[in-house]
C-alpha cells in the first residue's frame, strides 16, 4: 500500500515537471475493478467537491492544474461544480485521459482548456440519462422527448393510434417529458460556454464553435449509444482542442505507470475512487462487496 502510494506520488511529481512546474491531480474511478459498487462509490458526485476542496489546499495558485481524469461519469450539476471550482483557483486547467473519462466526465474535459489522448482514450455522449419511473432503468432523455413527440405526431395525423400510444405516454408524462428537455439543454449549454471561455478562448468563431462542439456531444441521433466511443480524432474533427499523448513520449509513459499504478490500487484496497496530488495529498471512497 505504501509503495503503490508512493510510486503514484512520484509519478505525479514527475508529470508536473514535464508539464513544466504545473499543478497535477489524478481523479481516478474504480468502476472497472468495482463493477458491483453503486454510482454514489464510482461516479462523479457532489461529495467529490468536498474531497477536491481538500486535495488541492496548498497547491500553488499561480501555476495551471494539469487533471488527469478517469471515470464512468454521473451527476452533471456535480461536473459543474467541480469545473467551477478548479476554473476559479487555477489560471490554466488541461485534462488527460488515459482510457476512459466518460458522460460528465466529458463535461468536465470541456471545461479545461486542452485535452490530451492516447490512442486508447475515450471520451463520449454528453445527452443526460433519466430514471424512468415504471421501470427504474435509465433512458436518454433525447430518446424520451423523441418517442413523445412522434407520438403525438402520430395521434395528430391518426386518432386511431391514441389506444396504442396510450400506454406508453402514461409512463412519461409531460412533466417528465418537461424534464428531459430541459437536462438536454443544460447539458448542452454549459458545454457551450465552458468551451467559448476556455478552449476556445480568443478564437473569433469561439461561440459558434462552441455551439457546434456541444451540440456534437449531446446529440444521441449520432451516437445512438450513450457509451459510444468518441475517440481523439473525432474530438478534434469535431473542433475540441485534443493533443495526441505519443507525441510527448515522457509524459505517457508518466501517465500510463500513474494509471497502471491506480488499477492496482483499486484491485488491492477497498477503494472506489480516489484524488491524489503531486504533493501526497488525497482523498479515497471506499467501498466492500457484501456477503454472497
Amino acid at each position: 500500500m505504501a509503495w503503490l502510494t508512493g510510486s503514484l506520488t512520484q509519478r505525479l511529481v514527475e508529470i508536473g515537471t514535464i508539464r513544466e512546474g504545473r499543478n497535477v491531480l489524478f481523479y481516478g474511478s474504480g468502476f472497472l475493478q468495482k463493477p458491483g459498487a453503486g454510482a454514489a462509490s464510482t461516479s462523479i458526485t457532489h461529495e467529490d467537491v468536498n474531497g477536491l476542496m481538500s486535495v488541492i489546499y496548498g497547491l500553488d495558485y499561480d501555476k495551471g492544474l494539469t487533471l488527469i481524469l478517469h471515470t464512468p461519469g454521473g451527476v452533471t450539476t456535480a461536473a459543474e461544480s467541480i469545473v467551477a471550482y478548479m476554473r476559479s483557483k487555477f489560471p490554466d486547467v488541461e485534462v488527460i485521459v488515459p482510457t476512459f473519462a466518460f458522460s460528465a466526465g466529458t463535461m468536465i474535459a470541456t471545461g479545461c482548456d486542452r485535452i490530451w489522448m492516447g490512442r486508447q482514450s475515450q471520451l463520449g455522449p454528453i445527452d443526460p440519462q433519466m430514471p424512468m419511473p415504471s421501470t427504474g432503468r435509465f433512458v436518454s432523455a433525447q430518446a424520451i422527448v423523441a418517442q413523445f413527440e412522434k407520438a403525438t405526431a402520430d395521434i395528430k395525423s391518426d386518432s386511431d393510434t391514441a389506444l396504442a400510444y396510450a400506454p406508453i405516454l402514461q409512463t412519461m408524462g409531460p412533466a417528465l417529458v418537461q424534464e428531459a428537455r430541459v437536462s438536454l439543454r443544460y447539458s448542452q449549454d454549459t458545454v457551450a460556454n465552458w468551451m467559448a471561455a476556455h478552449m476556445f478562448n480568443g478564437d473569433a468563431d469561439a461561440e459558434a464553435k462552441a455551439k457546434a462542439a456541444a451540440k456534437f456531444l449531446n446529440d444521441r441521433d449520432t451516437h445512438l449509444d450513450h457509451s459510444r466511443r468518441i475517440d481523439r480524432d473525432e474530438a478534434r474533427e469535431h473542433g475540441l482542442i485534443v493533443f495526441d499523448l505519443e507525441d510527448a513520449q515522457n509524459l505517457q509513459e508518466a501517465v500510463l505507470t500513474a494509471y497502471h499504478l491506480m488499477t492496482i490500487l483499486f484491485e488491492r484496497t477497498q477503494f472506489s475512487k480516489v484524488m491524489y496530488t503531486h504533493l501526497g495529498q488525497s482523498w479515497v471512497k471506499s467501498w466492500a462487496a457484501g456477503p454472497s
